[in-house]
């Protein structure tokens, strides 16, 4: 047993090496690129000053929005909406998801508040008694599909482009139309993958005739208006301040391998948004597949989707920076949304819901599952902007 153990720390501890080994080579190839293109000073620079508008004019903007609707989603579960609008949505659950009804109230909260509201679901038994093995296991795939929804769409619809007297809720909610189909396609996908792989419950299958999810609430109509918006308003605020990392650090990072020097003449001056366009040379070696997908014109846009896989509130940042590069129009809002929404933040999600409903082998399956709605998303986003402009 000892000598089983030995060898175990022995290949554990070269293990570790190594890991040590490839992220110093990562680190240090990644910023001696960029530093030796900008300068240190330079890169220093723009990394803080990057940072700081980052906090400062976007942070700030998307926590508004949080709160706003973290208040507005509170009141609509408060009051009944969201029982009201799972028992609309419930007939639709089957035929599209193959879910039983009581899935939509999974849909509805995330798209009214984050993903993380699809593990609590899941950990209720009053919830996931409803649902088949996989069933439930593809929970995941539907709820993060839908995740920060009412977020995204509110900011892409309050953007101001310039020279674009377009109504941008129109693309937002094609986009948000492309979110739901990548939602089908994440959801039936995955469970094609696992229907096979794991153990069905033992006489636990409901058919769905006594389903029913229930919220209690006590005090008068008043009371509960107050405490709605005031406690919607504050998980608004932890959700804005939760977001200050990844867009602090992932956004920081992103731009500066997306964007060139502000003044090409002048060149790198360490001002913010600076950085090397690593990213758009790498897409470009295969820009026809990103244009004849989603319609874009500039490799620089393919940074949005990319973040959005980490945190879409990092994601959300970028694109003030595009519409002051002129590379926005309403097909990429259209996009945006659609792939934003379904590919919210999933790889930490996926990772922690299934680590929850002890499936943590699964999560390959999960990701793959998602990384294809989610460019089904996008595509059908763009190519039914495109129908749509075609009779306006």
């Amino acid at each position: 047993m000892n000598a089983i153990k030995s060898i175990k720390e022995t290949n554990f501890l070269k293990q570790r090496r190594y890991e040590a080994v490839m992220f110093l080579i990562t680190f240090f190839g990644i910023f001696g690129y960029v530093s030796h293109s900008m300068g240190v000073a330079n890169m220093l620079n723009t990394i803080m000053n990057t940072a700081w508008d980052l906090l400062m004019n976007t942070v700030f903007y998307i926590m508004g929005i949080t709160v706003l609707s973290g208040a507005l989603g509170k009141l609509l579960i408060e009051f009944g909406v969201v029982r009201l609008l799972e028992k609309i949505l419930a007939p639709l659950m089957k035929p599209l998801f193959n879910l039983p009804g009581v899935g939509a109230l999974a849909g509805v909260l995330t798209f009214l508040s984050d993903n993380p509201a699809i593990i609590s679901l899941a950990n209720d038994k009053n919830f996931s008694k409803y649902f088949k093995n996989y069933q439930l296991v593809s929970l995941t795939n539907f709820g993060t599909a839908f995740g920060m929804g009412l977020i995204v769409m509110t900011f892409m619809s309050t953007l101001q482009i310039p020279g674009n007297d377009e109504n941008l809720f129109i693309p937002a909610l094609i986009g948000f139309t492309g979110a739901l189909v990548g939602a089908i396609v994440s959801t039936r996908l995955m469970q094609r993958l696992i229907k096979n792989v794991i153990k069905p419950h033992k006489n636990k299958d409901l058919n769905g005739a006594t389903e029913k999810i229930s919220f209690k609430s006590e005090g008068s109509v008043f009371i509960r208006f107050l405490n709605s918006i005031l406690d919607g308003g504050k998980s608004g605020v932890d959700l804005g301040l939760a977001i200050i990392p990844g867009v602090l650090i992932i956004s920081t990072m992103v731009m500066m391998l997306t964007f060139g020097p502000k003044n090409p003449t002048i060149g790198y001056q360490g001002l913010a948004y600076e950085g090397v366009t690593l990213l758009p040379d790498l897409a470009g070696h295969i820009w026809w597949l990103f244009e004849g997908l989603f319609g874009f014109k500039n490799p620089e846009l393919i940074a949005f989707p990319v973040t959005s896989l980490g945190a879409v509130g990092a994601a959300l940042s970028l694109v003030k920076a595009f519409i002051a590069k002129g590379i926005i129009d309403g097909n990429v809002i259209a996009v945006f949304t659609a792939m934003g929404m379904c590919w919210s933040g999933y790889l930490s999600t996926h990772t922690a819901m299934l680590d929850t409903l002890n499936y943590r082998e699964l999560t390959s399956k999960a990701l793959f599952s998602h990384t294809i709605g989610g460019i089904v998303a996008g595509c059908f986003a763009h190519y039914f902007y495109v129908l749509i402009m075609l009779f306006i």
